[in-house]
Protein backbone atom coordinates (compact mmCIF):
# COMPACT_ATOMS: atom_id res chain seq x y z
CA UNK A 1 0.00 0.00 0.00
CA UNK A 2 1.55 3.26 -0.85
CA UNK A 3 1.46 5.68 2.16
CA UNK A 4 0.07 9.61 1.49
CA UNK A 5 2.81 12.17 2.68
CA UNK A 6 2.09 15.68 3.93
CA UNK A 7 2.73 18.75 1.89
CA UNK A 8 2.18 22.53 2.26
CA UNK A 9 -1.37 21.50 3.93
CA UNK A 10 -2.39 18.83 1.41
CA UNK A 11 -1.70 15.39 0.85
CA UNK A 12 -0.51 13.58 -2.19
CA UNK A 13 -0.21 9.73 -3.22
CA UNK A 14 2.52 9.18 -4.88
CA UNK A 15 1.60 6.16 -7.11
CA UNK A 16 -1.74 4.11 -7.27
CA UNK A 17 -4.97 4.93 -5.61
CA UNK A 18 -6.77 1.47 -4.85
CA UNK A 19 -6.74 0.05 -1.03
CA UNK A 20 -6.11 3.51 0.60
CA UNK A 21 -7.57 4.19 4.56
CA UNK A 22 -9.20 6.92 5.11
CA UNK A 23 -9.60 9.07 8.43
CA UNK A 24 -11.19 11.97 9.21
CA UNK A 25 -8.87 14.03 8.07
CA UNK A 26 -8.45 12.03 4.94
CA UNK A 27 -11.65 12.14 2.09
CA UNK A 28 -10.25 10.12 -0.68
CA UNK A 29 -12.60 10.02 -3.96
CA UNK A 30 -12.18 6.30 -5.47
CA UNK A 31 -14.09 7.06 -8.56
CA UNK A 32 -10.56 7.85 -10.14
CA UNK A 33 -9.78 4.72 -12.71
CA UNK A 34 -6.57 6.12 -14.24
CA UNK A 35 -3.26 6.33 -12.71
CA UNK A 36 -2.38 10.02 -10.97
CA UNK A 37 -0.73 11.60 -8.14
CA UNK A 38 -3.35 12.25 -5.93
CA UNK A 39 -4.10 15.72 -4.03
CA UNK A 40 -7.04 14.88 -1.43
CA UNK A 41 -7.86 19.20 -1.71
CA UNK A 42 -6.21 22.44 -1.26
CA UNK A 43 -7.41 22.61 2.26
CA UNK A 44 -5.46 24.24 4.79
CA UNK A 45 -5.57 22.77 7.40
CA UNK A 46 -7.36 19.62 6.55
CA UNK A 47 -10.15 19.52 8.79
CA UNK A 48 -13.40 16.87 9.34
CA UNK A 49 -15.78 20.12 8.00
CA UNK A 50 -14.15 19.72 4.40
CA UNK A 51 -16.92 17.38 3.38
CA UNK A 52 -19.72 19.79 5.01
CA UNK A 53 -18.28 22.60 3.03
CA UNK A 54 -18.90 20.87 -0.36
CA UNK A 55 -22.27 19.87 0.79
CA UNK A 56 -22.60 23.61 1.44
CA UNK A 57 -21.25 25.19 -1.27
CA UNK A 58 -23.70 22.76 -3.55
CA UNK A 59 -26.76 23.64 -1.18
CA UNK A 60 -25.99 27.63 -2.33
CA UNK A 61 -25.52 26.76 -6.15
CA UNK A 62 -28.97 24.84 -6.08
CA UNK A 63 -30.27 28.31 -4.60
CA UNK A 64 -29.37 30.39 -6.87
CA UNK A 65 -30.06 28.21 -10.11
CA UNK A 66 -33.70 27.99 -8.65
CA UNK A 67 -34.01 31.68 -7.60
CA UNK A 68 -33.08 32.09 -12.10
CA UNK A 69 -35.45 30.06 -12.94
CA UNK A 70 -38.01 31.58 -10.75
CA UNK A 71 -37.22 35.01 -12.04
CA UNK A 72 -37.71 33.56 -15.67
CA UNK A 73 -40.93 32.24 -14.83
CA UNK A 74 -42.05 35.79 -13.03
CA UNK A 75 -40.61 37.14 -16.17
CA UNK A 76 -42.44 35.14 -18.69
CA UNK A 77 -45.98 36.37 -16.81
CA UNK A 78 -45.54 39.93 -16.52
CA UNK A 79 -44.12 40.79 -20.35
CA UNK A 80 -46.67 41.33 -23.36
CA UNK A 81 -47.54 38.01 -24.75
CA UNK A 82 -46.08 39.45 -27.77
CA UNK A 83 -42.78 39.68 -26.92
CA UNK A 84 -42.88 36.40 -24.43
CA UNK A 85 -40.63 33.90 -26.60
CA UNK A 86 -38.08 36.86 -27.20
CA UNK A 87 -37.32 37.53 -23.43
CA UNK A 88 -37.33 34.29 -22.33
CA UNK A 89 -34.24 33.58 -25.46
CA UNK A 90 -32.55 36.42 -23.77
CA UNK A 91 -32.70 35.68 -20.57
CA UNK A 92 -32.20 32.02 -20.94
CA UNK A 93 -29.29 32.89 -22.91
CA UNK A 94 -28.10 35.39 -19.86
CA UNK A 95 -28.08 32.23 -17.42
CA UNK A 96 -25.96 30.18 -20.05
CA UNK A 97 -23.03 32.78 -20.89
CA UNK A 98 -23.44 33.31 -16.68
CA UNK A 99 -22.64 29.51 -16.54
CA UNK A 100 -19.52 29.76 -18.97
CA UNK A 101 -17.19 28.61 -17.15
CA UNK A 102 -14.16 30.50 -18.17
CA UNK A 103 -10.98 29.75 -17.26
CA UNK A 104 -9.43 31.73 -14.30
CA UNK A 105 -6.46 34.19 -15.79
CA UNK A 106 -2.99 33.74 -13.84
CA UNK A 107 0.53 35.29 -14.49
CA UNK A 108 3.99 32.76 -13.61
CA UNK A 109 7.43 32.80 -14.80
CA UNK A 110 8.78 31.02 -17.91
CA UNK A 111 12.09 29.19 -17.79
CA UNK A 112 13.76 32.92 -18.57
CA UNK A 113 12.21 34.31 -15.50
CA UNK A 114 9.51 36.17 -17.65
CA UNK A 115 6.10 36.48 -16.35
CA UNK A 116 3.62 35.00 -18.59
CA UNK A 117 0.11 35.62 -18.82
CA UNK A 118 -2.81 32.52 -19.88
CA UNK A 119 -4.84 34.80 -21.36
CA UNK A 120 -1.98 36.09 -23.89
CA UNK A 121 -2.83 32.96 -25.75
CA UNK A 122 -6.20 33.61 -26.24
CA UNK A 123 -7.39 32.72 -29.96
CA UNK A 124 -6.01 29.09 -30.59
CA UNK A 125 -6.73 26.04 -28.05
CA UNK A 126 -4.15 25.84 -25.13
CA UNK A 127 -3.98 22.62 -22.91
CA UNK A 128 -3.33 23.32 -19.13
CA UNK A 129 -0.54 20.39 -17.88
CA UNK A 130 -0.52 20.62 -14.19
CA UNK A 131 2.69 18.37 -13.48
CA UNK A 132 5.66 18.06 -11.93
CA UNK A 133 9.18 15.98 -11.81
CA UNK A 134 8.29 13.56 -8.92
CA UNK A 135 4.88 12.56 -10.68
CA UNK A 136 5.88 9.37 -12.11
CA UNK A 137 2.23 9.76 -14.20
CA UNK A 138 3.22 13.15 -15.83
CA UNK A 139 6.77 11.25 -16.53
CA UNK A 140 5.22 8.51 -18.05
CA UNK A 141 2.67 10.58 -20.18
CA UNK A 142 5.40 12.98 -21.62
CA UNK A 143 5.72 10.56 -24.92
CA UNK A 144 1.67 10.80 -25.40
CA UNK A 145 2.49 14.56 -24.91
CA UNK A 146 4.92 14.87 -27.48
CA UNK A 147 3.32 13.38 -30.00
CA UNK A 148 -0.47 15.47 -29.21
CA UNK A 149 2.02 18.45 -29.45
CA UNK A 150 3.56 16.99 -32.41
CA UNK A 151 0.31 16.70 -34.48
CA UNK A 152 -1.67 19.62 -33.37
CA UNK A 153 1.15 22.60 -32.60
CA UNK A 154 -0.55 24.58 -35.53
CA UNK A 155 -3.78 24.13 -33.62
CA UNK A 156 -3.36 24.44 -29.86
CA UNK A 157 -0.51 25.56 -27.69
CA UNK A 158 0.42 23.37 -24.41
CA UNK A 159 1.07 25.53 -21.22
CA UNK A 160 2.98 23.38 -18.64
CA UNK A 161 2.60 24.36 -14.83
CA UNK A 162 5.45 22.86 -12.66
CA UNK A 163 4.01 22.08 -9.23
CA UNK A 164 5.52 21.33 -6.07
CA UNK A 165 9.17 21.32 -7.42
CA UNK A 166 12.23 23.67 -6.83
CA UNK A 167 12.98 25.39 -9.89
CA UNK A 168 16.37 23.97 -10.44
CA UNK A 169 14.37 20.45 -10.41
CA UNK A 170 11.94 21.87 -12.37
CA UNK A 171 14.44 23.48 -15.26
CA UNK A 172 16.64 20.28 -14.80
CA UNK A 173 13.13 17.84 -15.60
CA UNK A 174 12.48 20.15 -18.38
CA UNK A 175 15.92 19.77 -20.41
CA UNK A 176 16.03 16.14 -19.70
CA UNK A 177 12.89 15.19 -20.84
CA UNK A 178 13.07 17.50 -23.89
CA UNK A 179 9.86 19.64 -23.55
CA UNK A 180 9.07 21.58 -26.48
CA UNK A 181 5.73 23.66 -25.08
CA UNK A 182 5.68 26.40 -22.96
CA UNK A 183 6.60 25.97 -19.31
CA UNK A 184 5.97 28.15 -16.00
CA UNK A 185 6.11 27.43 -12.56
CA UNK A 186 3.96 27.55 -9.71
CA UNK A 187 5.38 29.49 -6.78
CA UNK A 188 4.73 27.24 -3.07
CA UNK A 189 2.75 30.01 -1.72
CA UNK A 190 0.55 30.54 -4.69
CA UNK A 191 -0.18 26.75 -5.13
CA UNK A 192 -2.80 26.74 -3.06
CA UNK A 193 -4.97 29.58 -4.88
CA UNK A 194 -4.21 28.09 -8.19
CA UNK A 195 -4.95 24.60 -7.11
CA UNK A 196 -8.76 25.78 -5.55
CA UNK A 197 -9.56 27.80 -9.06
CA UNK A 198 -9.13 25.07 -11.45
CA UNK A 199 -10.50 22.19 -8.56
CA UNK A 200 -7.02 19.84 -9.13
CA UNK A 201 -7.30 16.97 -7.00
CA UNK A 202 -4.43 15.22 -8.65
CA UNK A 203 -1.20 15.41 -11.41
CA UNK A 204 -1.30 15.37 -13.48
CA UNK A 205 -4.26 17.35 -14.20
CA UNK A 206 -4.98 18.57 -18.14
CA UNK A 207 -7.44 21.48 -18.81
CA UNK A 208 -8.23 22.18 -22.07
CA UNK A 209 -9.02 26.12 -23.03
CA UNK A 210 -11.01 26.86 -26.24
CA UNK A 211 -9.62 30.21 -28.30
CA UNK A 212 -12.63 32.39 -25.85
CA UNK A 213 -10.44 31.27 -22.92
CA UNK A 214 -13.48 28.58 -21.73
CA UNK A 215 -12.25 25.51 -20.53
CA UNK A 216 -13.95 23.14 -22.03
CA UNK A 217 -12.63 19.95 -20.50
CA UNK A 218 -10.86 18.27 -17.96
CA UNK A 219 -9.07 15.05 -17.61
CA UNK A 220 -7.36 13.72 -14.52
CA UNK A 221 -4.29 11.76 -14.43
CA UNK A 222 -2.61 9.91 -16.99
CA UNK A 223 -5.87 8.61 -19.24
CA UNK A 224 -6.05 7.68 -22.99
CA UNK A 225 -9.50 9.74 -22.89
CA UNK A 226 -7.23 12.99 -23.09
CA UNK A 227 -6.09 12.28 -26.49
CA UNK A 228 -9.14 10.78 -27.78
CA UNK A 229 -10.61 13.76 -26.88
CA UNK A 230 -7.87 16.21 -28.93
CA UNK A 231 -8.45 13.37 -31.96
CA UNK A 232 -12.25 14.55 -32.15
CA UNK A 233 -11.65 17.85 -31.25
CA UNK A 234 -9.36 18.92 -33.99
CA UNK A 235 -11.18 16.33 -36.74
CA UNK A 236 -13.85 18.71 -37.11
Amino acid sequence: MNKPRQLAGFIVIIEGVDGVSTTPNEVFDRDFSWNVCRIVDFCVPLCPNHTRLKIMKKSILTIGLLSVTLSLFAACAQRPKTVEADVVKTEVQQVEDAQTDLAPDFELPDLQGNPLKLSSLRGKYVVLDFWGSWCIWCIRGIPGMKEAYSKYKDKMEILGVDCQDTEEKWKAAVEEHQLPWLQVRCPEDYLQTLGQQYGIQGFPTKVIIDPKGRIVKVVVGEDPAFYTFLDQLFAK
